[in-house]
């Protein structure tokens, strides 16, 4: 039996359709990498095409390393010389053959979210800029967003004027950019918008990539920005043997700068595109899938698809309403801890999902009273380590001399007597002259003023080109014990005082270590060279999500963002409340593109449970010390009666209430009607008469818009028309009453 015939009748339809546009909409757990997998296989086998022309695009480093072990096992011969990837691993690859054509050298550094805030606070000390009216997250915001656009800082620059808070926010980045440039470094952005840059000014490398990548495949292109999209229509154009993959129903990271347009809109951009649904789930149980089905519904925005499965029916989906958020925490940990000890699965099996970072605060209090193993996806990354990246640091300084920011981070780490002073004037000398600051450095007894600190720069430099030497013959593993070993940096860390945070540190850089070993291993497997800059670009690209070890046994608590694409036989939404999800800001917001969004994630978190769905409630909640009063989530409500389940409200002080019908107590609640995230007595707007506690030059705060300035105040017939200066969105117009303004 060929392995085609164990595909649906649509997944065989999309893996033979080899030729032109195509656009598969996938609904979740519906197999979409499996048809990924065997249309490579079946362009190799059936087809004749070179693995060489095939390229395979992914979002994360997990799934293009689940892809490529498919990929493997399908292929066999040949498969190594398939491109599967991440859009920022397949264009680190690109710009490192080639990214001298546009200036840079080759051996750049890339800058991860700390690099970047660091470089932000530098760039706003020199151009003087007021971080209380100016935030460096907003700014970055501000610049991240530009970038994903293809607005370059001169064109941000010229769309400005007449506009001063945006010329402030063109100013940076013009300034931003210049640093990046000096430092030899590239942001996340920039990996996408260098690549699309060198695409579009030098022809010939174009056309090379373009005969190289024939047939491309892309995943999750509901999740695709516009560089993305432009980077993949250029690639794309000469053959235009362009298969995307992905489901509407799942875009959710529009705050990251995705573009649902994107999927929504292919038919209109590759005008002989055909389209195939997958449909058919093999994750979940009928009233999991009928409960995401009813749910979804409600979004207009989308593409008509109803997911089904052969798996039957299964459980009712639990719905569990409580009094506080203390109580919702005992239950599921409770349930989690009965399913545990009935044989029900393993801890790994369970999984509690929120919309906050906030929520995990009680679950882990819960957890470590009843001694219930777990683990936060999505807290400190560990390349964000204090210990780690200091060690980073020495291995891009060694790699790359121009980075500035690693290069100040260890001139005085571990202390060598290099102050703070002799810093400055090496950084105020080398700005005058327009150096790096390294190079700055190597002609230390230059700088004026510079007096008895000039011999410990000098240690420091000489340092550095030891092991500048040293590298040209040593492993990275080799290197990175030498750089341990004579800065003694293990040695200054034990004689910090805490031991068992010492011990920790020394424990990650083992970890290290580990990693570093890992990867020569790697590399020595595909016959590649083991280069100091290729682990500096993959330790650059992990996401949180990739270090999810599916072997451990422990409870997975995550935000509902960072759950998708996983699966769990038991799923815990939790605080399915207004004002919590959807969350109070979507609510007064008013607009219906945000709401579906918030819809989306919801379906998204429904559709991670395998076997059996919880979903629960508060009616009050703690948040930022103040008690809220909320009625169930509206989407809650779109939920069918008849797929639910619902137990007696669990109060441990009020065992009385236990004897209380669950189903008039759950109908009741969903027959309630008018519902509010804030407390009843709370009240906003400023009534017509009523007088504003802000006037025009003052600064004010909107829930939605952030921090801002009020340039006018204008009495209108029933309400004050405001007109404020955001620092990020620009200038709005708006009523009092509904701006809800607060003075700051």
């Amino acid at each position: 039996m060929s392995i085609y015939d164990t595909l649906n009748e649509q997944q065989k339809e999309a893996v033979l359709h080899t030729e032109g546009p195509l656009l598969i909409l996938a609904g979740a757990g519906s197999g979409k990498t499996r048809v990924l997998t065997h249309r490579i296989a079946y362009l190799i086998e059936e087809r004749g095409i070179n693995p060489w022309n095939i390229l395979a695009i992914t979002f994360t480093n997990k799934a293009a390393g689940e892809m490529r072990e498919r990929v493997d096992r399908l292929v066999g011969y040949g498969s190594e010389s398939i491109w599967v990837s991440t859009f920022h691993s397949m264009c680190v690859r690109i710009l490192r053959r080639h990214i001298g054509l546009l200036g840079y050298d080759t051996n750049f550094t890339i800058y991860d979210t700390d690099d970047q805030k660091i470089l932000m606070k530098d760039v706003c000390k020199l151009l003087q800029v007021d971080t209380k009216i100016y935030k460096e997250r907003a700014l970055m915001a501000a610049i991240s967003h530009a970038k994903e656009e293809l607005i370059t800082s001169e064109e941000f620059r010229l769309q400005a004027e007449g506009d001063y808070s945006r010329r402030k926010i063109a100013e940076v980045y013009e300034e931003y950019e210049k640093q990046l440039k000096a430092n030899n470094a590239l942001d996340f952005d920039d990996l996408l918008v260098k690549t699309v840059q060198l695409f579009q000014t030098q022809k010939d490398v174009l056309e090379y990539y373009q005969e190289r990548f024939r047939y491309i495949m892309v995943d999750e292109y509901q999740d695709t920005n516009t560089v993305q999209f432009r980077l993949i229509q250029l690639l794309a154009s000469r053959y235009r043997n362009l298969c995307v993959v992905g489901d509407d129903d799942q875009s959710i990271y529009k705050f990251r700068g995705a573009n649902i347009k994107n999927i929504l809109n292919f038919e209109q951009e590759f005008e002989d595109a055909k389209v195939i649904k997958l449909e058919q789930n093999y994750r979940s149980t009928g009233n999991i899938l009928n409960a995401a089905n009813a749910v979804i519904r409600n979004n207009r925005g989308r593409k008509d698809k109803t997911l089904w499965t052969d798996n039957g029916e299964g459980d009712k989906i639990q719905f569990r309403q409580f009094d506080t958020a203390y109580d919702e925490a005992e239950y599921i940990a409770e349930d989690i801890r009965d399913h545990v000890d009935q044989g029900d699965g393993s801890y790994h099996d369970h999984a509690i999902l929120y919309r906050t970072n906030a929520q995990s605060r009680m679950f882990e209090e819960k957890f470590v009273t009843a001694n219930i193993p777990y683990k936060i996806v999505g807290g400190i990354n560990f390349y964000a380590r204090r210990e780690i990246k200091d060690l980073l640091s020495y291995l891009k300084t060694v790699d790359n001399g121009k980075d500035d920011l690693a290069v100040r981070r260890i001139i005085n780490v571990p202390k060598r007597g290099i102050g703070l002073t002799s810093i400055n004037r090496v950084q105020e000398y080398a700005a005058s002259r327009e150096l790096g600051f390294y190079e700055a450095l190597q002609g230390a007894d230059l700088i004026p003023n510079i007096g008895r600190g000039v011999s410990k720069l000098e240690s420091f430099v000489a340092l550095i080109e030891h092991f500048k030497a040293d590298a040209k013959d040593l492993s990275i593993s080799d290197l990175m014990q030498e750089i341990i070993e004579e800065t003694g940096y293990v040695e200054s860390l034990l004689g910090e005082g805490d031991p068992e945070e010492s011990q920790s540190r020394i424990e990650n850089i083992d970890e290290l270590r580990s990693k570093i070993a890992a990867y020569e291993e790697m590399c020595e497997d595909q016959n590649e060279p083991a280069t100091l800059s290729g682990f500096l670009e993959e330790v650059a690209l992990v996401a949180d999500i990739d270090s999810l070890d599916e072997d451990s046994d422990y409870v997975v608590l995550m935000t509902l963002h960072s759950a998708k694409g996983l699966e769990f036989p038991h799923v815990y939404l939790a605080g399915m409340e207004d004002g919590l999800f959807p969350s109070y800001m979507t609510i007064t917001a008013d607009d219906p593109e945000e709401l579906e969004e918030e819809r989306r994630l919801c379906y998204v978190g429904i559709t991670r449970a395998e076997k059996e769905l919880t979903m629960t409630c508060a009616r009050r909640r703690m948040v930022r010390g103040e008690t809220q009063y909320n009625k169930m989530s509206r989407f809650l409500k779109e939920v069918p009666m008849e797929l639910l389940s619902t137990g007696a409200v669990f109060q441990k002080e009020k065992e009385e209430e236990v004897k209380k019908a669950a189903y008039v107590q759950a109908r009741e609640a969903f027959r309630a009607k008018a519902f509010t995230a804030v407390k009843p007595t709370q009240s906003f707007g400023t009534p017509k008469g009523g007088k504003l506690d802000y006037g025009v030059g003052d600064r004010v705060r909107h829930i939605k818009f952030g921090e801002g300035t009020v340039l006018a105040v204008v009495e209108g017939g029933r309400d004050y028309e405001v007109t404020v200066d955001f620092d990020g969105p620009g200038t709005k117009k708006m009523f009092a009453a509904f701006a809800r303004l607060q003075k700051i």
